[in-house]
């Protein structure tokens, strides 16, 4: 695999850009080697500057659930670019993507648009803060909202802990209004409502586990954290960033028919362009700013661009067959590499929920955080180094998620299984 020009750029990028990326995870410090530049994609493959092409399972970390430059969607996108990019005024287009997401999602009566995730976990804490008059969020160890400062934190000497920094520059004492708890473990969270009792404005939690590796709630989980904040007067929020669109039309709340007070959403609504969204009860958005005192804003929230990709993506979803073909697909790449490691005599616990699925690297069940930490993390950096050499681009991490797209074809799946076997023979 030459990698000459993917060198010489990350050098470069070096004497201008912290570590040569602008998200960490690419780095590859996890995994070792130098990233690969990335020039073009189409379909179900990306093609790096050095002319290697891979079969991708990255999928810009979830988005591209149609697969690369979807014809469709760029016709659209440039077909809107010449109109402008940018109004920073109300849009016929925001108006449509409210309608397509309420109407997919029961629980969001309303819905407000932002740029990314991030911004949509963030804004939608202010919103339960504020809607409340509390200031103690419940978030799971190992889940991750986003890079915001109340998120940005980790257990400490246990699960009724105050959360600790786990970054530089969060204030200790905005960390402590974040309380962690175990995913998958209701009684971690029954013993914080009931250490501070009408102080907890909201859990947050995703659904479906896809930052520390995927993760699926336990039977009752969600139900479970749906009785418990209801009980002590929090509100439930789902962070549907990864999920949401991508196990079905309705996310992961329609999956497991749980009803969030608040959903955050983004990735695939945005059609690969930066965008987020949250959205939930009426009674609750009307404390957004200008109705109500919790004040939200942005600039390009709701750009006619990235609106215009996310609104196409959505109405293609919609076409029948497109979620069962994606669970298809998914259970068979997942099968497959399933048997591949029994034959080649490695241990790996694999998960699948449609179209995410993530291998991992031990022997111990995998239902939380900490039985997530059992995996072999060298074991994978050799798996990772091996299917990128073969062709086959998946997370530079142990603890990410894959994703299928509509774009993978049989052929697609069936060179992947072959090239996980391959590998998987050399690593014992």
């Amino acid at each position: 695999m030459k990698q000459d020009k993917s060198i010489a750029l990350m050098k470069r990028s070096k004497e201008m850009i912290p570590a040569g990326v602008n998200s960490p995870v690419r780095a590859y410090l996890s995994v070792g080697g130098n990233p690969p530049f990335i020039s073009k994609a189409k379909g179900a493959s990306i093609t790096d500057v050095d002319g290697n092409t891979y079969i991708d399972y990255v999928a810009s970390w979830g988005p591209m659930i149609l697969g690369h430059a979807h014809p469709k969607v760029v016709e659209a996108v440039c077909a809107a670019a010449k109109n402008g990019t940018s109004y920073g005024a109300p849009t016929p287009l925001e108006v449509e993507m409210a309608e397509e997401i309420i109407s997919n999602v029961p629980s969001m009566d309303w819905v407000r648009m932002v740029s990314s995730g991030t911004e949509a976990t963030m804004s939608a804490l202010r919103l339960a803060r504020g809607h409340t008059a509390r200031s103690k969020i419940i978030k799971f160890e190992g889940c991750y909202h986003g890079h915001v400062d109340s998120l940005l934190v980790k257990a400490g000497s246990g699960g009724m802990t105050f959360g600790t920094p786990d970054s530089a520059g969060v204030p200790e004492g905005l960390a402590r209004e974040t309380l962690i708890a175990t995913y998958n473990d209701l009684a971690s969270v029954a013993a914080l409502f009931e250490t501070y009792p009408n102080q907890i404005a909201a859990v947050i939690v995703e659904p479906i586990a896809g930052n520390m590796g995927m993760i699926p709630p336990v039977e009752g989980f969600l139900e479970g954290l749906r009785t418990l904040t209801k009980k002590g007067g929090a509100l439930l929020i789902f962070d549907e960033v990864i999920t949401g669109f991508r196990v079905g039309l309705s996310g992961a709340q329609g999956l497991y028919g749980i009803d969030p007070d608040l959903t955050c959403l983004g990735k695939i609504i945005g059609g690969g362009l930066p965008v987020g969204a949250f959205g939930g009860k009426k009674e609750i958005m009307e404390s957004i700013a200008p109705l109500g005192p919790v004040y939200q804003a942005g600039t390009l929230s709701g750009n006619p661009l990235a609106v215009t990709a996310g609104l196409t993506t959505l109405r293609l979803l919609r076409e029948e067959g497109v979620y069962d073909a994606l669970e298809e697909k998914g259970a068979y790449l997942a099968g497959g590499i399933r048997e591949a490691f029994s034959a080649a005599g490695i241990s790996v616990q694999s998960h699948r929920v449609g179209s995410m699925a993530c291998n991992f690297f031990t022997d111990q069940p995998v239902v939380d955080y900490k039985s997530a930490k059992t995996c072999d993390t060298e074991l994978f950096s050799r798996y990772f180094t091996g299917l990128l050499e073969n062709g086959v681009y998946i997370a530079p991490s142990q603890f990410e998620t894959g994703f299928v797209s509509v774009a993978h074809t049989r052929e697609d799946l069936d060179k992947t299984i072959e090239r996980v076997a391959k590998v998987a023979r050399k690593l014992r």
